[in-house]
């Protein structure tokens, strides 16, 4: 998978920029998940996503995330809720200089989600068993994609590694992470592609299998991106608040 440290790294200090003025002058955007914002921020942008789709509740700190990382890669993001956009979050949109980069879409999400095909990268918001049962439903690109699973309380499931309509040559890898309230990312790729960037994992390069981590208790903290001048590479640390 084609990765751009750049990218991501510019999208992650936008995201925390423009979130971090948004939670000072909305109380509504206050979030007890930090850190998770700019990660799907930063993975967005940096594997060059140009069509993300966000399936949510409403507009959140995620919308704003996302918009983020589709201007840095000259994409767009498609919002999908269930309701009207309310006055107060289009006017977070159109503040964050975002407007002509976030396409809102209401109705019926089970309805809208198959409209997109060859989705880059999506985000759904798990916090019923309804909307994880969406995750079935996106029509990932089979070159290159990435699902994320928000909000997977306890022992909740994402994808889990089970994603529809792809051939053998195409690997599928998922892993739950424990940022925010749970966070599962299921990679769509091809073999050596995954192989290349296998997302933090430590285990041998054996033939690629599903993967999932069970989730732990961790106690509050932060994502910082780091980039290794020489060979290019980007990091991502997770970093408690009390350091």
């Amino acid at each position: 998978m084609e990765w751009s440290a750049t990218s991501a790294t510019e999208a992650y200090l936008d995201t925390l920029k423009l979130c971090g003025n948004h939670k000072r002058r909305y109380d509504s955007w206050m979030t007890k998940e930090p850190g998770s914002n700019e990660f799907i921020s930063a993975l967005a942008a940096g594997m060059k996503a140009k069509l993300i789709v966000e399936v949510a509740y409403g507009v959140s700190p995620s919308t704003v995330a996302l918009a983020a990382a589709a201007r840095q890669t000259g994409g767009r993001l498609v919002c999908i809720l269930p309701e009207p956009v309310p006055a107060e979050s289009k006017k977070v949109i159109k503040d964050s200089g975002l407007k002509d980069i976030v396409d809102f879409k209401t109705g019926d999400p089970s309805k809208l989600l198959p409209n997109y095909e060859k989705i880059d990268f999506s985000l759904v918001d798990c916090k019923n068993d309804e909307y994880t049962g969406l995750l079935k439903l996106i029509d990932v690109n089979p070159r290159r994609s990435v699902v994320v699973a928000n909000n997977l309380v306890g022992e909740k499931k994402g994808l889990g590694g089970h994603v529809r309509c792809l051939n053998d040559e195409v690997v599928v890898r998922s892993m739950k992470h424990p940022i925010g309230k749970g966070m599962e990312v299921t990679m769509i790729g091809k073999s050596n592609d995954i192989e290349k960037r296998d997302w933090g994992s430590r285990e041998s390069s054996s033939p690629p299998k599903i993967r999932e981590n069970a989730m732990k208790k961790t106690i509050s903290s932060n994502w910082i991106v780091k980039v290794d001048e020489k060979s290019g590479e980007e990091h991502i640390y997770r970093v408690p608040n009390f350091i």
